[in-house]
């Protein structure tokens, strides 16, 4: 009989995560969870640009300090996972966007005027910043946020510790993004259910994952109507106003951080782009377009390579 997951649940990223485990020791997975857990904190900590201890607190105060700021590996390989977001999606997966969150008011449902999101767009656009030699160096006004990559970044990062720490069963969930440890007992894949951006209660698809990664993004999360016109929390960097394209894609990758860059910029495109877009990219999908039509490609039968 195999043993039942031992489920860790807990607050981070502003998400709610969960760590799922196959071990027959109770004590030794709580022991591992934990462990695991003290990674996403980790990663919190580092990166968050709600935090003012924070690295990156650190590295946005360093803007206009001409002798920049240096770096560890960990973010280079961040900044240079962002800086090929950019260039894959020309533009529209910028790290830098984060002045248009300043002006834009979901709570209060404010659209901001042109001249303020013109005076934002000014001080946005990652090919202004330069990251070399252990350095990085930005514009004076400036600001980077890694909070469209971290959380996925973090799913693997605590799947790769998980299988250091000899794991071989388990499943990270870090508020919707996912990345498996390894496969349930007997390779019995671990099912996931894709909330419906227009009903909480429901599903739009089952996904089965026995290796890999599967992220999420949606407009669904923050919007408020205005005028009779819906505006997302989505925000284009070269337009300074959300997208209009789909409600929600789902993407399965060998990597949860490879899935999240996938799917957010399919939600940064419009809608007949953001099509291509998935079927270009060879990963197995599921999304919802602008009339509630739900479309999927290859998500249960592709076969994803670990790395």
């Amino acid at each position: 009989m195999n043993p039942t997951p031992k489920r860790l649940s807990f607050k981070a990223m502003g998400s709610f995560c969960e760590i799922q485990l196959v071990d027959e020791s109770r004590i030794r997975a709580k022991n591992v969870s934990k462990q695991l857990a003290g990674e996403v904190a980790r990663l919190e900590q580092k990166y968050s640009r709600f935090r003012d201890d924070s690295f990156l607190s650190e590295i946005n105060c360093s803007a206009g300090n001409k002798l920049g700021l240096a770096i560890d590996d960990e973010t280079q390989a961040l900044f240079d996972h962002a800086l090929n977001c950019f260039e894959q999606s020309d533009g529209l997966f910028d790290i830098t966007a984060g002045a248009l969150n300043q002006i834009w008011d979901f709570r209060k449902a404010l659209v901001p005027s042109q001249a303020q999101i013109d005076a934002a767009l000014a001080h946005i656009g990652l090919n202004k910043i330069s990251c070399k030699d252990s350095h990085i160096h930005l514009p004076r006004g400036m600001q980077i946020d890694f909070g469209g990559i971290v959380k996925e970044y973090a799913a693997d990062s605590v799947a790769r510790l998980a299988r250091s720490l000899g794991v071989e069963h388990g499943l990270v969930n870090l508020g919707g993004d996912f990345s498996v440890i390894g496969p349930q007992p007997e390779n019995k894949p671990w099912t996931v259910g894709i909330s419906s951006p227009i009903s909480e209660s429901s599903i739009i698809a089952k996904i089965d994952l026995s290796k890999g990664g599967l992220a999420s993004s949606g407009d669904y999360e923050r919007f408020f109507m205005h005028e009779g016109k819906r505006y997302s929390h989505i925000l284009n960097p070269m337009t300074g106003y959300p997208s209009a394209g789909l409600r929600a894609v789902s993407i399965a990758a060998n990597l949860c951080s490879v899935a999240g860059s996938v799917a957010t910029i399919a939600m940064l495109k419009n809608e007949a782009e953001a099509k291509v877009w998935l079927d270009d990219s060879g990963l197995g999908y599921v999304y919802m377009d602008s009339e509630g039509v739900i479309a999927d490609a290859g998500l249960n039968s592709r076969e994803l390579d670990e790395t």
